[in-house]
């Protein structure tokens, strides 16, 4: 079977999500290699996904967005602590600022709005995780450990 890059995820531990189990949708490969770690991974002892939305002013429009966070998981840690963390699953290259080369001005202008949006979001992300004693994290390919 084919597997496609959008579709929906069934939990082997079902208990450990937190949200509709019946409604566990990826948008990527990689956002679906992170699901089945956050199901296998006996450390990860909750996880859902788009369940956290953080508001943030856009610096394209000055206007304020809703940003759906990819992931919210709680861990155990070695020491038996648990902590959480907002996860966001991107391609390593939207975490740059592109630069143009030989791009066409069109390509470059979408990326770089891309970018710029995305900071602002995590930005906004960063501060909203840091308010309530959370953590935000980026994962790209490299650590998924995806080869492109």
């Amino acid at each position: 079977m084919r597997e496609t890059y959008k579709g929906r995820y069934q939990p082997k531990n079902p208990e450990k999500y937190k949200g509709d189990r019946n409604d566990i949708v990826y948008r990527s490969l990689w956002e679906r290699k992170f699901m089945v770690f956050c199901d296998m991974k006996e450390s990860v002892i909750a996880w859902s996904s788009e369940t956290v939305v953080v508001p943030y002013i856009s610096p394209i429009d000055q206007k304020p967005h809703r940003y759906f966070v990819d992931f919210i998981i709680k861990i155990k840690n070695k020491d038996g602590i648990i902590e959480t963390h907002l996860v966001e699953v991107k391609p390593e290259k939207q975490c740059t600022m592109p630069e143009r080369g030989r791009k066409q001005k069109k390509t470059f202008i979408t990326e770089a709005t891309t970018y710029v949006i995305n900071e602002a979001k995590w930005l906004a992300a960063t501060e909203y995780a840091k308010k309530r004693g959370w953590k935000f994290t980026i994962l790209t390919e490299k650590d998924l450990n995806i080869k492109t």
